[in-house]
């Protein structure tokens, strides 16, 4: 049977210390074209969700470092994981253990053994249904709409004054589009996300957020120092778009495309621009 997902491929985190169980769901879904990463501790889990969030979490509550229920809390608190489902995989079956599950922040919960087929329509259900309620934005899988605007209220509730917000906006998007099509803008935009959480692993704070704001526009809310992220977004955009295009267009720093009235135009190559403002 065809999984709705892959369109594009989907990314799961197993944050499980049992190899048996890690290298069961390893096999399987990489089988189903997902990409999947292994923790078997969950500092590791929390690190890694932290520095790329995957489409979905499967998370262990007995873990040898710390309590999957504490991993799945303070994936909640994080800006950059709060949207992320989150499921339980355990073998505690009891009615108060599930409670505790939920309570911490999963969307489901799922008793040993189980059986992989279900288990994989519960994955596809809850990544369909974050995508239908606009949470994450399915070419970048940024959190989006509702998303961004639950973090400025946090911030903004929370009075943190050192919180800047940078606009991403990508200049130029249009053209490209007109001339190249859809798919290649969607690469693009794919491109664009991935500099983005890499500048700000590199050169952010752990809970700095990153969002989709609008098809061309991203966001990024950190608490480092704005100016010098903002720097180094434009300045690693601007060169690495260029593979983006074909030679021709690179030498001579501008496409031909026809206007509406059908005249040919010199269209600039694509931009970052990024401003800055308090949250």
């Amino acid at each position: 049977m065809t999984d709705p997902l892959h369109v594009e491929t989907r990314t799961l985190l197993v944050i499980e210390d049992d190899p048996d169980s890690s290298n069961l769901l390893n096999l399987y879904f990489t089988s189903k074209t997902y990409m999947v990463d292994v923790a078997a501790r969950g500092a590791d889990g929390l690190a890694r969700a932290r520095q790329q969030p995957p489409d979905l979490i499967l998370l262990d509550i007995n873990l040898p470092d710390m309590s999957g229920l504490e991993v799945c809390r303070d994936l909640r608190l994080s800006p950059r994981t709060s949207h992320v489902p989150i499921i339980f995989l355990t073998e505690r079956s009891t009615q108060s253990d599930r409670v505790a599950g939920l309570g911490a922040g999963a969307q489901d919960y799922v008793v040993k053994p189980y059986d992989l087929e279900e288990l994989r329509l519960r994955i596809q259900n809850l990544i369909l249904r974050a995508e239908r309620e606009q949470l994450v934005d399915p070419r970048t899988r940024l959190p989006t709409g509702r998303l961004i605007d639950e973090q400025l209220q946090r911030l903004r509730e929370a009075d943190q004054p050192e919180w800047r917000a940078l606009t991403c906006e990508i200049q130029s998007f249009r053209p490209f589009v007109d001339l190249n099509g859809f798919v290649a803008g969607d690469d693009v935009l794919k491109f664009t996300a991935h500099l983005l959480r890499e500048v700000v692993d590199e050169s952010g704070t752990p809970n700095d957020f990153v969002g989709h704001a609008a098809n061309e526009t991203f966001l990024v809310l950190t608490a480092a120092d704005p100016a010098a992220l903002a720097a180094q977004i434009q300045a690693r955009f601007n060169a690495e778009v260029q593979t983006h295009y074909g030679f021709m267009d690179r030498e001579q720093g501008y496409v031909l495309l026809r206007d509406k009235d059908g005249q040919m135009i010199h269209a600039p190559l694509m931009t970052m621009n990024v401003s800055t403002r308090t949250v």
